[in-house]
């Protein structure tokens, strides 16, 4: 049966940032947001002054924008009432918007980027009896299999899938589409051919062409008897597929609104959605969408996010939504790997980095190419003493050069068959390009034991079982967190990520009747709406369950600890959130809890006193313990500096000191009563590195698991953290700086025309996420403070082409006065956008740039020939929007404007 070839996508960071900068520069990444699109929210009707009758706050606002004379174009509306009604809109004067009554906001569409696996790897079809406990680890790892056994399958919940789509016709997920078949509707709300930055052609049929959404159906609700007995979460759910992207590419947040709402409103029980991108705030339209529509009762998954190795303060959107549950991702525990049998001395199944047999068709001799564990073996071509290898298995060490250099050199002396034993860099998948099915890597104990027999002369011969040679093999991090899932909390310090479920290494379906296994918090939050769907069908489906799904997750979710020792302190909750999903004891627990988590915030809004509720839902009467169980405190950023610590985060074991009262207390059946929690937060720690101390409040009844509350402070002030990265340390120059035509660092006043390529462009890097971004024109003489003091700042070269930003973008209403905002004197906005991430070191996201095409104001009136500066302001993180103060502010070199007479 023919398989679609799924490659291995690596993570992969940048080296040095300062070693490869000069090439990256050419990559510039301009700000998110689409030019000239946004999403505007209305409010009620009668909050409208308008004297025409409307029967719909839409056409009102319509209506009111038109008659000042703002050209409008309606791309899409949101008509739902209760949790968003509004429209994406093409409009340049925005400025005029946002001051007429009735319109509650106004916010850039955004680009996402279509959702990629931190790994992948195809699978083929065999029958190995072996594999059906690997399929369903996941399963043991939260107790789903203890409730399967009851008989919960998810029977009479809807599934909404907001993806890639979902290939329906794999039979796993039931080999069809529509009513009746597991995956019973959907929408294709773009086409094939849609990549982000054309126009979309939506239709009925949301068949999967990339293949992500086809391996999330399969978690959530796979049909069992398949050929690797996969089986979803939820196996008897019926799935609706919402498909976002085309086959490559990106996607309009618009249109993830729409897909929510559709989601909604077809009656959907839980929705879920595996895509999103960093932004750390809970305010962008996503978000919010998604939360009041789990508030409205639906219980809401979202990924998130892989972008561990950035560090803290990283948080995707829309799982930054404040209702929604934000699924982090811990490591399966077992992963099916394929054996070798040795001949010639007593030795156990050697295990090789395999899914599937290698395709070697006998019994062969090992050649080993080295008699010593060389670090550079098989890194230069092999010597003329090498005899012809193809009929032999080359036991080749790791080390030095790429695997494909060793097989290569070992292939111009006819090898066919390879054998790579690992040297302490971990046993894992390797890359071995052509020798795929013919060269896999080995444990570095068994490779050595082979040298011993080389070396001792012993004839060693082996061969390799086509069928029953499977074994489940533990993973070296099974049950820890991914290293790739991402750290909260969010910038304006919500309690992310929620919880976590199994998403390392998973086996799930992909199109054209495949399976695969691939990493991310993709795939964990499908997990998580399996168990949302076996929640309601174990508890009902009404709005009050739904809504209390976070919180009974949460509260009865297992520690996830930093290691595997017995005596291991718990991961920081940033990392983990409340713990890894315990599906089981969530239905089974008869202790409940208030809440699922307390936000104490950072020392200056620090909140020392919480309580929460306990009740005891069960029909015995029970005695309780209270006690506080401390997590890792992160050690967000890097000592001294103003930088983010990359992940893994570390961590100290100085906790917050807490008191509990009462330590002890009995409920009756039924009965409850409420807990008060001090806290003092930890001290003796380096403030520079603004730690964030988190732990779990545990509550033990008799014969029972505890429960717990989990909770989340920061040592430090969120309104102190620099925004700017004004040093030279990452980029080869400090920044903000304006660059010229010929992308050099602007340092004399200079004139523009503003030709096609006459323009100047403002470069920046982010340390941490601003709520607010601002350029505006001001006059040459403006005197206000700069705040921002670049360091080292010459007139480098910094050349290529760069990716345009918006032209026009979101202002927000001006302060009191005429032609000021937040207190300072403007000759006219030019662009502002809201919730702006920070960047990273990576090469996908060192800077921003925002280049100035045209002499425009952000109403798109023209700008007079005469000479300006740019006034760049970001906000801090707590700031007020209003006060000059509360900005960090950069100002430019003389910016003059002449544009030729037409």
């Amino acid at each position: 049966m023919a398989r679609a070839l799924w490659a291995l996508i690596p993570l992969s960071l940048a080296s040095a940032a300062l070693a490869i900068l000069p090439e990256r520069l050419a990559n510039s990444q301009s700000l998110p947001s689409v030019p000239n699109k946004f999403i505007i929210e209305v409010d009620e009707l009668a909050r409208f002054n308008t004297k025409r009758s409307f029967t719909r706050a839409l056409d009102a606002a319509y209506s009111s924008i038109r008659e000042r004379d703002v050209a409008i174009e309606v791309n899409k509306e949101f008509d739902a009432a209760g949790i968003f009604v509004g429209a994406s809109i093409t409009v340049a004067d925005v400025t005029t918007i946002q001051n007429i009554q009735g319109i509650k906001s106004i916010r850039p569409v955004i680009l996402v980027d279509s959702p990629k696996p931190a790994f992948q790897k195809a699978v083929t079809s065999r029958d190995d009896p072996a594999i059906p406990a690997y399929a369903r680890s996941t399963h043991v790892m939260t107790g789903v299999d203890k409730v399967h056994a009851e008989g919960l399958s998810g029977n009479g919940i809807r599934i909404g899938v907001i993806d890639t789509g979902i290939d329906y016709l794999h039979p796993a997920l039931g080999g069809g589409f529509g009513p009746g078949k597991k995956v019973a509707g959907g929408y294709d709300f773009v086409g094939d051919d849609y990549t982000g930055n054309n126009q979309p052609v939506p239709d009925d049929d949301p068949l999967d062409c990339q293949g992500h959404g086809t391996h999330v159906a399969g978690i959530v609700g796979a049909n069992p008897d398949n050929e690797f007995d996969i089986l979803g979460v939820a196996p008897n759910a019926t799935l609706y597929a919402y498909r976002v992207f085309g086959c490559v590419g990106q996607v309009q947040d618009d249109i993830l609104v729409e897909a929510f709402l559709l989601a909604h409103a077809e009656g959907n029980d839980i929705i879920t959605a595996s895509v999103g991108g960093a932004a750390g705030w809970t305010g962008t339209t996503g978000a919010v969408v998604a939360s009041r529509i789990a508030r409205a009762g639906k219980i809401v998954t979202i990924g998130a996010g892989n972008d561990g190795a950035d560090g803290a303060w990283y948080t995707s959107s829309p799982a930054t939504g404040i209702d929604a549950i934000a699924v982090a991702s811990v490591e399966n525990t077992l992963i099916p790997l394929q054996t070798a049998i040795v001949h010639g001395a007593e030795h156990d199944p050697i295990v090789y980095y395999s899914y599937f047999p290698l395709e070697v068709p006998q019994e062969l001799p090992i050649y080993l190419l080295s008699n010593s564990t060389i670090a550079n073996d098989a890194c230069d071509p092999l010597p003329a003493s090498v005899p012809d290898l193809s009929t032999y298995l080359v036991i080749i060490r790791r080390g030095t050069c790429p695997f494909v250099q060793k097989l290569t050199n070992a292939a111009a002396k006819g090898a066919k068959y390879a054998l790579i034993y690992d040297n302490g860099s971990g046993f894992n998948a390797i890359e071995v390009g052509t020798f795929a099915g013919r060269a896999s890597l080995i444990r570095a104990e068994d490779g050595l034991w082979l040298l011993e027999q080389w070396v001792a002369g012993v004839p060693i011969t082996v061969s390799f079982p086509q069928t029953g040679g499977s074994v489940d093999f533990p993973l070296a991090r099974g049950g820890l967190m991914s290293e790739f899932s991402t750290y909260g909390p969010t910038n304006d310090f919500y309690f992310k990520p929620s919880l976590a479920a199994p998403g390392g290494n998973i086996l799930s379906t992909v199109p054209d009747n495949g399976f695969a296994i691939m990493s991310g918090t993709s795939m964990a939050t499908p997990f998580a709406a399996g168990a949302g769907a076996l929640l309601l069908e174990f508890k009902g489906k009404s709005a009050a369950v739904a809504r209390s799904a976070r919180t009974l997750f949460q509260t009865t979710a297992k520690l996830v600890p930093v290691n595997l020792a017995d005596s291991a302190p718990s991961q920081t909750l940033i990392h983990q959130g409340a713990g890894l999903i315990n599906v089981y004891d969530a239905f089974h627990s008869t202790t409940l809890l208030s809440t699922g988590e307390l936000v104490l915030n950072d020392t200056a809004n620090f909140k020392p006193v919480h309580t929460f509720r306990v009740t005891n839902s069960g029909t015995a009467r029970k005695d309780y313990t209270t006690s506080h169980v401390p997590a890792g405190t992160a050690l967000t950023f890097i000592p001294g500096t103003h930088f983010i610590a990359p992940g893994p985060v570390p961590l100290s074991s100085a906790g917050a000191t807490v008191a509990i009262t009462p330590a002890t207390f009995t409920l009756a059946p039924g009965g409850s009563r409420e807990i008060s929690v001090r806290f003092t937060a930890p001290t003796g720690l380096d403030a520079s590195t603004f730690p964030v101390f988190s732990g779990f409040i545990q509550v033990t009844g008799t014969s029972e698991t505890p429960v717990h509350v989990s909770y989340l402070g920061a040592v430090g002030s969120l309104e102190n953290v620099a925004i700017l990265d004004t040093t030279d340390e990452v980029l080869p120059f400090a920044t903000p700086v304006l660059l010229d035509s010929n992308g050099e660092i602007q340092v004399a006043a200079t004139n523009y025309t503003f030709s096609p390529v006459d323009y100047p462009s403002l470069l920046w890097r982010q340390l941490f996420g601003t709520p607010l971004f601002r350029v505006d024109l001001v006059d040459t003489n403006t005197t206000v403070q700069s705040t921002v003091q670049p360091r080292s700042l010459d007139n480098r070269a910094v050349g290529g082409d760069r990716h345009y930003g918006p032209v026009f973008s979101f202002p927000f209403r001006p302060g009191k006065g005429s032609g000021t905002f937040a207190q300072v004197q403007i000759v006219g906005p030019i662009i502002q956008e809201e919730f702006i991430s920070r960047n990273h070191e990576r090469d996908t996201n060192p800077y921003y740039v925002f280049d100035v095409l045209d002499p425009v104001f952000a109403n798109g009136t023209a700008i007079p020939n005469g000479q300006y500066r740019l006034l760049f302001r970001v906000l801090k993180v707590t700031g007020n929007r209003n006060r000059q103060e509360d900005y960090e502010t950069w100002l430019s070199p003389i910016v003059g404007v002449q544009v030729p007479s037409p």
